[in-house]
């Protein structure tokens, strides 16, 4: 099995929704985790909008990168820019490192459809990420 860390600021709302994408895709390929380099807790609006799309991360906690010492990391995903040039050391030997920049809609100020809106497209963006992701690294 491989190991796989998605890793943001908070651990709050782009890398749960990651997460949740990452097992969704993929089947008994992989140990999904997701960590920050702080804690924020977990996004309502993450949520929600993974609710809508049939994926339940109210299961999820938000966890600090040094919970997972010790793991031999297969792939580290950074998911924000802050996370990738603010992350500390993880000592992986062969870990592939990847980094996309995901927009935060949890930074997003306006109505509830503004707000609900900015989710979607932030979910939508990770589900075609995570979904390539597993086709092109886990299954082959």
């Amino acid at each position: 099995m491989k190991n796989v860390l998605v890793l943001c600021t908070g651990n709050s709302c782009r890398s749960q929704m990651a997460h949740g994408y990452l097992n969704y895709y993929q089947e008994d390929l992989a140990n999904i985790y997701s960590a920050g380099i702080e804690t924020h807790g977990l996004n309502p609006g993450a949520v929600a909008i993974m609710k809508e799309d049939g994926v339940d991360i109210s299961h999820h906690t938000s966890n600090h990168v040094d919970e997972y010492s010790g793991i031999d990391w297969d792939y580290i995903i950074t998911v924000c820019d802050h996370a990738k040039e603010n992350c500390p050391f993880i000592p992986a030997k062969n870990a592939e490192r990847l980094h996309h920049n995901f927009f935060d809609p949890s930074k997003v100020e306006g109505t509830e459809g503004e707000k609900h809106q900015a989710f979607l497209e932030a979910r939508n963006e990770i589900k075609e990420f995570c979904e390539t992701f597993v086709k092109e690294e886990l299954v082959n």
